[in-house]
C-alpha cells in the first residue's frame, strides 16, 4: 500500500468516527408510538435519547431541536436481549476454527472465559439486530447445552492427571452489545456455566449421584483454597482436583457472588439442583427446565430464574417427557422470573426469540410478560437492571421502533438504536441479495458484461 492510499484510508476512518460522534450526541425524539417500556405501556408516547442514554419517557412533545422519528401507529420497545447465546463467539458451528465457545482442555474448565474470543465483525450479529436484538449473554458450549454441536466423544470422563475432561464446569459467560464497532464486550465473567442432568452425569462418570457429590467436593476445595491461598502458593496445601485458574474462577460462585447457569431439564433434576443450591448457599439460574411447569411453585419459592425455550414441546428423550408449550406461562403464573431464548444456541437463529415469545403468548403467557422476558427480565437475571433492557431514564438507549407487534413474525424493525447510536438495517445476506438482484458492482465477472 502506498503512502497516498494509506493516508486516504486513515482520513476516511477519521471521517467515519467524526460522523458517528455527532450522531451519538444528537438528541432524538421518538414520538407518537405505543411504547412498551418493559414494565408498562404508554400510548402515544415520546422517548427521548440524548448522549447515548434514555433522557425521558412519557407523553410530552419532542424537545426543541431534536431529530424527530414519527412512530405513529408503530410499537417502540427496548432492544431485546438474547440469552444462552453464541453471538460473536462462533461463525459456522461445523467449522472448528470459527467456534470459540467450546473448550475441551482437561486442565482448564471453570476459568475458560468466552470474552477473549469475541468477534465484533461476525456476520451473524447484523442478522440478529434485524430481529430487534441489541444485547446478548454469550455462554460457553458444553455437553447438553442448547448451543448443541457438542458430540459424545467430547464428553469423556476423567482426563490425565485427575482433571475432568472437558470438566464439570464449561466456563464463564459474558455480556455483549450488538452495535457496529470494534469492541462488543460489555462485561465479562457474569456467570459460570455447568451441565447437570444426563449431560452432567456423563461428564462426572455416568451417574447423577456422582455429579452432585463431585460438585459438593469441588465447592469444598474451592472454599479451602480461598481460605489458604498463601499456603497453596508455597505448596503447603494438599493437592486439589482443579488448577489454580479454575479454583480462582470458582471462588465467586462458592461465595454466592457469581450465579451458576445450570442446564437441567427433567423435574426431578430441577428439585435436586434447588436442594444443592440451598445446601451450598450458591445462586443458580436454570437453563432449559422443560419440565419446570411440574415444579414451578418450588422454583418460585427458591427465587430461581429460568432461561426457557418456549417452543420446546417434544419428548426427545427421558429428560423431557413432560415438555409442553405451556411451560413459560406456567412458570410465569407461579411467579418465576423467566427469559425467553432463541433457537439452536442463539446464533444463526437468535432473532427467533421473539417468535418463541409469540408462541408462549399463544399458549397462555401474558403479552406484557413476554415482552419483559425479552428485555427487562434478562437484564435483571444477569445483574444489568437499570443499565439496559428497559426504557427508563438513565438507561443506555437500546431502542427499537417496530412496524407492528414485535411478537408477530411479519413485524419488522424500522429503526434500531444501541446505546444511542442508530444501527444500519442490513446484513451480509441482504447485501448479497441486492448485489445480484440489482446487478451492482461485481455482480457478474467482467467477461459477462462486455
Amino acid at each position: 500500500m502506498n503512502a497516498a492510499k494509506l493516508i486516504g484510508g486513515l482520513a476516511a476512518a477519521v471521517a467515519s468516527v467524526a460522523l458517528a460522534l455527532p450522531a451519538m450526541a444528537q438528541t432524538v425524539a421518538i414520538t407518537g408510538g405505543r411504547v412498551l417500556t418493559g414494565s408498562s405501556v404508554i400510548e402515544n408516547g415520546t422517548v427521548v435519547i440524548q448522549n447515548g442514554r434514555i433522557a425521558s419517557v412519557g407523553t410530552g412533545p419532542a424537545p426543541s431541536g431534536a431529530r424527530v422519528i414519527d412512530a405513529t401507529g408503530k410499537i417502540v420497545t427496548p432492544g431485546f436481549v438474547a440469552v444462552d447465546s453464541g453471538l460473536g463467539g462462533t461463525e459456522v458451528s461445523s467449522v472448528g476454527g470459527t467456534n470459540d465457545l467450546s473448550n475441551q482442555s482437561n486442565t482448564l474448565s471453570a476459568a475458560f472465559d468466552v470474552s477473549y474470543g469475541l468477534d465484533p465483525w461476525s456476520f451473524v450479529i447484523p442478522v440478529a439486530r434485524l430481529g430487534g436484538l441489541t444485547r446478548a449473554i454469550v455462554v460457553p458450549n458444553h455437553p447438553g447445552s442448547s448451543g448443541g454441536h457438542v458430540h459424545e466423544h467430547d464428553t469423556a470422563g476423567a482426563g490425565e492427571g485427575g482433571y475432568h475432561d472437558p470438566g464439570l464446569f464449561a466456563g464463564q459467560a459474558a455480556v455483549v452489545h450488538l452495535a457496529q464497532g470494534t469492541d462488543i464486550l460489555v462485561q465479562p465473567r457474569v456467570a459460570m456455566v455447568a451441565p447437570f442432568g444426563e449431560a452432567g452425569a456423563g461428564v462426572a462418570g455416568g451417574a447423577r449421584g456422582a455429579e452432585f457429590v463431585l460438585f459438593k467436593e469441588t465447592m469444598a476445595e474451592v472454599r479451602l483454597y480461598a481460605r489458604n491461598r498463601q499456603a497453596y502458593e508455597r505448596a503447603g496445601l494438599r493437592d486439589l482436583m482443579l488448577s489454580r485458574a479454575d479454583l480462582e474462577a470458582l471462588v465467586p460462585v462458592a461465595e454466592g457472588r457469581m450465579p451458576l447457569i445450570v442446564t437441567v431439564h427433567r423435574a426431578a433434576d430441577i428439585l435436586q439442583v434447588l436442594r444443592l443450591a440451598e445446601e451450598e448457599n450458591i445462586r443458580v439460574i436454570l437453563d432449559g427446565a422443560e419440565e419446570g411447569w411440574l415444579v414451578a411453585d418450588r422454583i418460585a419459592a427458591a427465587g430461581v430464574p429460568v432461561l426457557v425455550n418456549a417452543t420446546a414441546n417434544l419428548p426427545g428423550d427421558f429428560e423431557t417427557r413432560a415438555a409442553h408449550l405451556g411451560n413459560a406461562a406456567a412458570l410465569d403464573a407461579a411467579g418465576v422470573t423467566i427469559a425467553i431464548k432463541g433457537n439452536e444456541g442463539g446464533v444463526h437463529r437468535a432473532r427467533e426469540a421473539r417468535y418463541n415469545a409469540g408462541n408462549a403468548v399463544a399458549n397462555g403467557l401474558p403479552h406484557d410478560a413476554a415482552i419483559a422476558a425479552l428485555t427487562v427480565d434478562p437484564a435483571r437475571i444477569f445483574g444489568m437492571q437499570g443499565r439496559f433492557g428497559a426504557l427508563t431514564p438513565g438507561a443506555e438507549a437500546d431502542v427499537v421502533v417496530w412496524s407492528g407487534d414485535p411478537l408477530e413474525p411479519l413485524s419488522q424493525p424500522e429503526a434500531v438504536f444501541i446505546a444511542g447510536a442508530e444501527q444500519p438495517l442490513t446484513s451480509r445476506g441482504l447485501l448479497l441479495r441486492d448485489r445480484y438482484r440489482d446487478g451492482g458492482e461485481g455482480a457478474r465477472p467482467p467477461a459477462y458484461v462486455r
